[in-house]
């Protein structure tokens, strides 16, 4: 069984397309603590909160895999960036990790973010939405739907599987 660390609907459904396309598992969500601020800002701090987040899922019984998912913001000279991990975690200690796509946040959302707010309520009141991170998310919004979140997620995911499909090429 898979179990993911994380019961919003649009980071369980993707998982779930890709662990039953992939290896055949039943995938189960479950809440656990990311271990990070509710707004993960850099990299590092958002790789962490997809491994706390794999790892507590791991935890769980029953499971042969752990996944993390996290959503972080970066900030460079251009301005504010969403960007997503995701961390897989074998039970025999195997991993497997990637970092999605990004997109460029509006200077005003970056700002309130860099502030110290969550991207997910921003993005709601600025859009005028309820709840988005359950859905669309900011990516859906930001590209009039032409990518939604639970794409965003997916393509993550599978990016961070080769470590398993090509364990060869990726010794541990």
């Amino acid at each position: 069984m898979v179990i993911v660390g994380s019961t919003n609907p649009a980071k369980l459904n993707p998982a779930r397309a890709v662990f039953a396309e992939v290896f055949g598992l039943e995938i189960v969500g479950v809440e656990v603590p990311s271990g990070v601020p509710d707004q993960p800002i850099g990299y590092a701090q958002t790789l962490l909160g997809a491994q706390n987040r794999a790892r507590a899922a791991l935890e769980q019984p029953g499971a042969r895999y752990g996944v993390g998912l996290e959503g972080g913001v970066e900030f460079d000279p251009y301005g504010g960036w969403l960007f997503n991990v995701a961390y897989i975690l074998r039970e025999d200690g195997r991993s497997g990790f990637a970092r999605g796509g990004s997109i460029l946040l509006p200077p005003e959302v970056a700002a309130r973010v860099r502030a110290g707010e969550e991207l997910g309520p921003v993005i709601d009141e600025v859009a005028g939405l309820k709840d988005s991170k359950k859905t669309s998310g900011a990516v859906g919004f930001l590209t009039l739907h032409r990518l939604e979140r639970r794409e965003f997620w997916r393509h993550t995911l599978e990016l961070a599987l080769p470590t398993f499909l090509r364990p060869e090429l990726y010794p541990q």
